[in-house]
């Protein structure tokens, strides 16, 4: 049974690939899964370009299988076409494949191997659009107060695997992100008279400052908060005293504190002004007396702080981040994913269901 499930899973798999679905244009990709999961026997709800399907089990608990089947734009340094996912036998090629189809085909074979199987809990596939872009309609949504979770269509009380490529570890913390845009003024005037007021200057002190700068709350799982200045624009014209300068701090948070804190903190640093695009990109980290945690110990799972973000930080619940295929492949050209990390995958969401199950006996 296992090997027809991984054999289908491989053949969606490089049908998904066949189909553009980069992130806002998912309608085509998901119709064809969806119809899939139907030819398949799976209940599958359509929500936009989300897809659920529910087995009900004989407790309260829900655990959620959980990924994304939105992609990037292909790279330019692509050598082979992106949306061909050859017929190597080994090998399945082409964008989304590791990012994120690998988690989508293994997660829907577990899933189908308990539909005809009793469970103390019930067990909920989710496969979502949007992810790479945090838009508002995907996992956003889907967990929101306005999604089916909170209206009831779907159990409310509930833990997720979340679906990226880890090699199958289990990312067991996740850094947040926070981008911040500096903006310093001055006063203009002409360079050789030494007039005005240098913004330039007073970006360059700030960005000295908070270069300097460490959060005095460290993670046991992560770390301490990490902060780069990544980006900085000033002037016009060579004899012109810049009175605007603007720069960009990317900081990944760790769970010690919220964004909200982290941005008082650092601007306290700086007579720039410091905005934030998004607030809601929190850190993430699975606890440590749940049972997704005695899931991964039961099963000696090796885990890790993951430095990537994910559909995590919008769940709003206890999760774990878990999946076939490597981070380092996803976003670069030439994508790939191995037959046998979906194998693999699909027999070890099995397991870890199972292995679930048990803790909550």
């Amino acid at each position: 049974m296992k090997e027809n499930l991984i054999k289908d899973a491989v053949a969606l798999l490089r049908d998904m690939v066949r189909i553009p679905s980069v992130t806002f244009s998912e309608d085509a990709v998901c119709t064809m899964i969806a119809a899939r999961l139907l030819e398949w026997g799976l209940p599958c709800v359509r929500y936009g370009n989300n897809l659920t399907a529910l087995k009900r089990g004989s407790g309260p608990r829900t655990l959620v299988l959980d990924a994304h089947i939105d992609t990037v734009p292909a790279a330019q340094s692509y050598t082979r076409d992106p949306l061909d996912p050859g017929d190597d036998a080994d090998t399945v090629w082409g964008l989304g494949s590791n990012d994120d189809g690998g988690s989508v085909v293994a997660m829907s074979a577990a899933f189908r191997h308990f539909l005809d199987k009793e469970l103390p809990f019930n067990l909920v596939l989710a496969l979502t659009c949007e992810e790479e872009r945090a838009g508002e309609n995907g996992s956003r949504w889907l967990y929101s107060a306005d999604g089916p979770f909170a209206t009831g269509e779907l159990p409310a009380s509930y833990h997720v695997i979340v679906g990226e490529p880890t090699g199958m570890k289990a990312a067991t913390s996740e850094r947040g992100l926070l981008v911040l845009d500096g903006q310093a003024q001055g006063v203009s005037g002409h360079a050789a008279r030494n007039e005005g007021v240098n913004a330039l200057y007073i970006a360059l002190d700030d960005i000295t400052a908070l270069r300097a700068h460490r959060f005095a709350r460290e993670s046991a799982k992560m770390g301490p908060v990490r902060l780069n200045v990544t980006q900085i624009q000033a002037g016009t014209v060579h004899n012109v005293v810049p009175d605007s300068c603007k720069f960009v701090v990317d900081v990944r948070p760790n769970e010690c504190y919220t964004n909200e804190e982290i941005l008082a903190e650092l601007q306290g640093l700086c007579r720039s002004t410091l905005t934030a695009r998004n607030l809601r990109n929190r850190s993430s980290a699975t606890a440590d007396d749940g049972a997704l945690m005695k899931t991964v110990q039961a099963l000696g799972i090796e885990t890790y702080s993951s430095p990537t973000t994910s559909d995590w930080m919008r769940i709003g619940a206890d999760a774990v981040k878990m999946g076939p295929g490597e981070s380092a492949r996803s976003h670069k050209a030439d994508e790939y994913i191995r037959v046998s990390e979906i194998a693999d995958a699909v027999r070890q969401y099995i397991e870890f269901i199972e292995a679930y199950g048990n803790t909550l006996e």
